[in-house]
């Protein structure tokens, strides 16, 4: 089930954006919750609902139907501008029909897409989902001699996925509730897992009275298939044990073999020590123009566990400033800034060994990923195997 907060619905103005016959074909399909609550829609007669009544219903619901809950929560996430674009698009490619005048709102393409094709509005809402959000990736690479050639798995084999999934998230106390979206792109094929978290209990008010309210937030879970790497990336928010059911999960899925994806260090620091500057060479790479170390994290053990981490604008040309250079501990963390080709505005990239990636956006992966492996940072035997003149940094002019 969604979550209550409903940005977009939970007022009356905003209920208004939406014409009348639309919204009571939509909340009519719960009329007999919204009429416990003192709201009549049998009372509708084409001069207007009462939208005051209905938000009020809206703001603190208490115990409401879990079908009424999923309908505004995609609405309310697609009733933008953005989200208007992308339904549109989609509705017509896939010839769904939709009731609709000239100048249409947001909130009324949402709603008529909900009512004629539920299915498409949360395909659409997961796609936004896995285009907006910053991610922490968790790789793995496939095991020597495997085959990597991706195959788009079948009906039945996402079913299987998401009943076993569900499964293993009930025994995380997260319930049964697992679908699996398939996205195949350019930079390689994203699957969105659309999940529930632990119960969460909030406060809430209900008829000026204090209340609470008890539901399961949803969540979404981010992976891609690189099969020119023969990659897997996953982010879970960074929960180790989901983690390891996506590893084996989709090893079943794509290969029938649930140790395709055997835990081996991908990324390592090493370069930086090694090449110095000369690792930050991205010439060779379209798309990036720079990159600059900015921090950088070495560990030194012992028996306090001592660390230092070291910032600058430019870590490079800070240590040669003073005559210094990159530390010769274990390096455990790297943070750069990656000017991209058009952008005005370096972005943000960070790396920890042995497998952990993060990127202010997902789009960002591809290119960096082709920079780290032309520079060393990245442990792949297939790559290697692929491209035997990936060259050291201090080879490249």
């Amino acid at each position: 089930m969604a979550s209550f907060k409903l940005r977009h619905f939970a007022n009356a103005e905003t209920l208004r954006a939406v014409r009348p016959q639309f919204l009571m074909a939509l909340l009519g399909r719960h009329a007999d919750y919204f009429a416990e609550r003192g709201v009549n829609f049998g009372a509708f007669n084409g001069a207007g609902p009462d939208y005051e009544a209905i938000a009020g219903v809206l703001m603190a619901p208490e115990q409401p139907p879990s079908t009424l809950i999923d309908d505004l929560y995609y609405v309310d996430e697609m009733a933008t501008p953005a989200g208007m674009d992308a339904l549109l698009e989609a509705a017509e490619a896939a010839k769904v029909e939709l009731d609709l005048d000239d100048d249409p709102t947001p909130a009324d393409v949402a709603v008529q897409v909900r009512l004629r094709a539920p299915a498409l509005l949360e395909q659409k809402h997961a796609e936004q989902v896995l285009l907006d959000r910053k991610r922490t990736f968790v790789y793995f690479q496939a095991k020597d001699g495997a085959d990597t050639r991706y195959h788009a798995p079948g009906a039945k084999r996402v079913r299987e996925f998401e009943d076993t999934m569900g499964v293993r998230l009930d025994l995380m106390k997260r319930g049964r509730t697992c679908k699996l979206f398939v996205f195949p792109r350019t930079d390689g094929v994203w699957f969105l897992v659309r999940r529930g978290d632990p119960y969460k209990r909030e406060g809430a008010i209900e008829k000026a009275k204090t209340t609470s309210v008890y539901y399961r937030p949803e969540k979404y879970d981010v992976l891609k298939y690189d099969e020119g790497l023969g990659e897997l990336a996953i982010n879970a928010e960074g929960n180790k044990k989901l983690a390891e059911h996506y590893r084996e999960l989709v090893g079943v899925l794509l290969f029938d073999d649930a140790k395709h994806f055997p835990d081996t260090a991908k990324f390592t620091l090493e370069p930086l020590q090694e090449s110095g500057a000369e690792s930050l060479v991205c010439s060779d790479v379209e798309g990036i123009d720079s990159v600059v170390l900015k921090e950088l994290q070495v560990y030194w053990g012992g028996a306090y566990g001592e660390s230092t981490t070291h910032k600058a604008k430019d870590l490079f040309a800070a240590w040669a400033a003073h005559e210094r250079s990159v530390p010769k501990g274990r390096l455990v963390k790297a943070s750069f800034l990656v000017r991209f080709t058009g952008q005005k505005t370096a972005r943000s990239v960070t790396i920890r060994p042995s497998n952990i990636a993060s990127y202010t956006r997902n789009e960002d992966a591809s290119l960096v990923e082709q920079w780290l492996a032309l520079r060393g940072f990245v442990k792949t035997p297939i790559l290697e195997a692929q491209d035997a003149d990936l060259a050291p940094a201090a080879a490249v002019a």
